[in-house]
């Protein structure tokens, strides 16, 4: 009721997921930094194909220099990090290629990465891409779709409240 006679709006937020493949549980990561939630609170996909799409309308803030992983700010504020694999870094930017930079505006499904999937596959810990939100004080109301097979810049993955 108070929301409703001051004006307030709850702003909801959703991500299309960045990647095709199968999305798993966050907690299903074989990292403890993602497993138990250390950088955030999110989902994970195992890729199916080695391209990376923008999960919301935002601003790229941050494209680590082994380009293993993507910090996106969406348009309401929320920091969302893609990691692609685990211990990618290692690859040294070897099996990616990157169509954007820090501070580029972005869209939704737009293409940011690609990279070799076998090769991450063979040279790296996993090919799992943990999504997280590295900013959880700024949200309510955390939604995550279930396991399932998902399509890149297609498939709604997560969806919260937020925080204003």
């Amino acid at each position: 009721m108070f929301n409703k006679l001051f004006g307030k709006k709850k702003i909801t937020e959703e991500w299309v997921t960045p990647l095709s493949g199968k999305l798993i549980a966050i907690e299903e990561v074989p990292d403890p930094t993602f497993s138990i939630k250390l950088m955030g609170d999110g989902v994970a996909i195992v890729p199916s194909e080695g391209k990376v799409v923008s999960p919301v309308d935002g601003e790229i803030i941050q494209l680590f220099p082994t380009k293993h992983a993507i910090g996106i700010k969406s348009e309401n504020g929320i920091e969302i990090l893609i990691h692609i694999g685990l211990e990618t870094v290692s690859l040294n930017g070897e099996p990616f290629e990157t169509y954007i930079k820090t501070n580029d505006k972005v869209k939704a499904g737009q293409l940011l990465v690609s990279f070799n999937l076998e090769q991450i596959n063979v040279e790296a810990a996993s090919t799992i891409t943990p999504i997280v939100i590295t900013n959880e004080d700024k949200i309510d109301n955390l939604s995550k779709q279930d396991s399932r097979e998902v399509s890149a810049g297609k498939t709604a993955i997560v969806s919260y409240e937020v925080k204003k």
